[in-house]
């Protein structure tokens, strides 16, 4: 009886020995990207080291976006800029026949000039003054002086530093546009702008 109860212990603790064994052994190995991969690291570390990660990514990625926004905004800035002076150069101002007093006209035209001068300190600009076909080559080109230099002064009055401007008269030599009627004189009675080297 004793061997009988002897034998039955014995075999109850192989059981729980096998079962302890069974139930240890069905536990899943930790898989990759658990805490176990990473020597030391528990896994709230683990968490908090995949989000700082993710964090520097989009940062990245933000900066990036950041560069390209800003080489694009240059990129616009020197278009509008050559733009800028390319209407700068082509509004011309009119005068009147025989005349070199500012229209209303002109003097709006000049202010769009002397705003865009104002913006751009480092810039120089010839005053070029036109006539129409009528009257001698000598009135002409003290007629077209007149011209430029009236320009000048308002612009001057304005507050633009004369050093940035200078005056020439091409008379009646250089005509914007060629015929022998009021339409085409009225278009040769002006004022150019060029740009030109600061001295």
């Amino acid at each position: 009886m004793l061997k009988k109860n002897h034998i039955q212990s014995l075999l109850l603790c192989i059981l729980v020995l096998s079962l302890v064994m069974v139930v240890s052994c069905g536990k899943q190995a930790p898989g990759p990207g658990d805490a176990a991969d990473q020597p030391g690291m528990t896994e709230s570390e683990l968490s908090d080291a995949e989000r700082a990660a993710r964090e520097e990514a989009r940062q990245a990625a933000i900066e990036e976006q950041e560069i390209e926004a800003r080489r694009k905004a240059q990129q616009e800035a020197r278009l509008t800029e050559a733009e800028a002076r390319q209407q700068f150069v082509n509004e011309k101002v009119y005068f009147g026949f025989d005349d070199s007093a500012l229209s209303p006209e002109a003097r709006d035209a000049l202010r769009d000039k002397i705003r865009w001068l104002r913006a751009n300190p480092d810039q120089c600009v010839i005053l070029e003054g036109h006539c129409d076909e009528r009257g001698t080559d000598e009135y002409n080109l003290a007629l077209g002086s007149r011209r430029a230099e009236s320009v000048k002064n308002f612009i001057v009055k304005s507050g633009i530093d004369a050093s940035r401007l200078s005056t020439i008269s091409y008379g009646e030599e250089r005509p914007a546009v060629e015929g022998s009627n009021e339409e085409a004189w009225a278009k040769n009675r002006r004022a150019e702008f060029q740009f030109t080297r600061c001295r």
